[in-house]
């Protein structure tokens, strides 16, 4: 096959086969389980990117052991116009890791050293399962400053790469606020391929890019001091009592809180194991420091609710007790879609301050239809709330139109039904991103057909399409 310099467009023949000769000594695996794996996320939350991404794998799948293994697929693939796909856990949500033309899948886990822990930070490769990286820096008297709820099976630079924020957003803000990453490494797909440090502002041209413009290989992460976080549930009889507990609580200085996940009472029984506690009430799951934990309480049930379950991690799992982060974010969803697979969810960003009359409204208006969850969280130092709602689904079309409602209401809406980047978030083009792909992946080969503006802009082809 005759190279080009032209940029990869989404269906282009490759040269597999050229690709594993240049690969030799490296773990290779065209299996089809291991196929099948690689390809595997949480994108079957939702039923249309279910159906739509039935079927997608790479054809091979390569598991780098060090750094100087990623530059050498970075060069392989770049050399002979490989489409790649980078997956760390698999814990996404809208197929960030599905391989949309095939290709050759790199699997980052092997890449789990932690490399250094200092007083505020620490550097590990991207491939660390954040639970061992928690780990690990508890010995000096640390923890990271924010989790995703996946936390025992996510790796810190599939959260980067894919996420938004976590357990721990109300204290410390969102992914992307200064300070919480402090540096990437990232190797471009260029033969030879570069090694680029982004920091500061830089960051962000990597940081939620579904791994579509380099291969973070390099983390420095900042830390906290170690907490040991008091896991409680507060039960009350109204959800809009629970949401203006939450505001209540959030505001208040005197409170340290790791944790505000509010939950109607139409969803705690999906919980298992907690029925019997929730005693079919609303009910606010909290991550409370030891310190605070009292006048926390005290706020309880002064806005009229009732603390039923705390402590920590370890009691509540001794205990046979989900902790509270199962209890938040998509785990919320995950729980649901243990015993009833005909729901999905919505990601919904309420204009701050959040009012509880808005969600009142939405409650009678969507009935059954929806039902409602909220994280409380910080974003540029401003306090938000957002929802996870539950969806009875029926069809795309019906998500469209709740869409439009939620819209209309003044929310944002985060879809999760789509595997195009721009179109789940602001639904508008990242312009620093699509340069920095320009520059650390100049062929068009990284997680293609995952980028709007590279198809419609760079190849000029419509974008979205499979």
């Amino acid at each position: 096959m005759t190279r080009t310099s032209d940029p990869y467009r989404p269906g282009d023949p490759f040269e597999l086969e050229a690709l594993r000769v240049a690969l030799a000594g490296l773990d290779l695996d065209d299996g089809e389980a291991a196929r099948s794996r690689a390809a595997a996320d949480y994108h079957w939350y939702s039923p249309v990117l279910d159906e739509k991404l039935r079927g997608r794998r790479p054809d091979l799948v390569v598991r780098p052991r060090s750094a100087d293994e990623v530059l050498r697929v970075a060069a392989a693939c770049a050399r002979h116009r490989v489409p790649l796909t980078v997956r760390g856990g698999g814990t996404g949500n809208y197929g960030q890791c599905v391989p949309l033309f095939g290709g050759v899948t790199l699997d980052a886990t092997a890449l789990d050293r932690v490399l250094a822990i200092e007083a505020g930070w620490a550097r590990v490769e991207a491939g660390v399962l954040i639970h061992e990286l928690n780990l690990a820096v508890r010995a000096s008297g640390q923890q990271l400053r924010m989790w995703p709820s996946t936390e025992r099976i996510a790796t810190l630079g599939g959260f980067i790469a894919g996420g938004h924020s976590g357990i721990g957003s109300i204290r410390h803000g969102i992914l992307a606020d200064p300070g919480n990453v402090r540096r990437l490494r990232v190797v471009t797909l260029e033969d030879p391929p570069r090694v680029l440090e982004l920091e500061g502002a830089d960051i962000q041209k990597a940081h939620h890019a579904y791994g579509s413009n380099g291969i973070v290989v390099e983390v420095e992460v900042a830390l906290a001091p170690f907490v040991e976080w008091q896991h409680t549930i507060a039960l009350f009889d109204h959800y809009g009592d629970v949401l203006r507990f939450g505001l209540a609580a959030a505001a208040d200085p005197a409170l340290d809180l790791f944790q505000l996940s509010a939950v109607e009472r139409r969803i705690t029984p999906y919980y298992a194991g907690l029925r019997d506690r929730l005693e079919d009430r609303d009910a606010m799951f909290a991550q409370v420091s030891p310190a605070t934990l009292p006048a926390y309480a005290a706020c309880v049930t002064a806005m009229g609710g009732r603390l039923v379950v705390r402590g920590s991690e370890a009691e509540l799992l001794a205990a046979g007790l989900p902790s509270a982060t199962e209890c938040a974010y998509n785990h919320t969803t995950l729980e649901a879609l243990k015993t009833d697979r005909g729901v999905t969810y919505l990601q919904v960003a309420y204009p701050a301050p959040l009012d509880p009359a808005l969600v009142a409204r939405q409650m009678v208006r969507l009935g059954d239809e929806v039902l409602f969850h909220h994280e409380f969280s910080r974003a540029g130092g401003e306090l938000v709330a957002f929802a996870l709602p539950l969806v009875h689904y029926f069809d795309e079309d019906q998500l469209h139109q709740l869409i439009k409602g939620f819209e209309a209401d003044g929310c944002t809406i985060f879809d999760p039904h789509t595997w195009v980047l721009e179109d789940g978030g602001m639904k508008q083009v990242d312009e620093a991103q699509l340069e920095f792909k320009k520059l650390a992946d100049p062929h068009g080969l990284m997680n293609p057909g995952k980028v709007r503006a590279w198809d419609e802009r760079v190849l000029g082809i419509p974008g979205g399409r499979l």
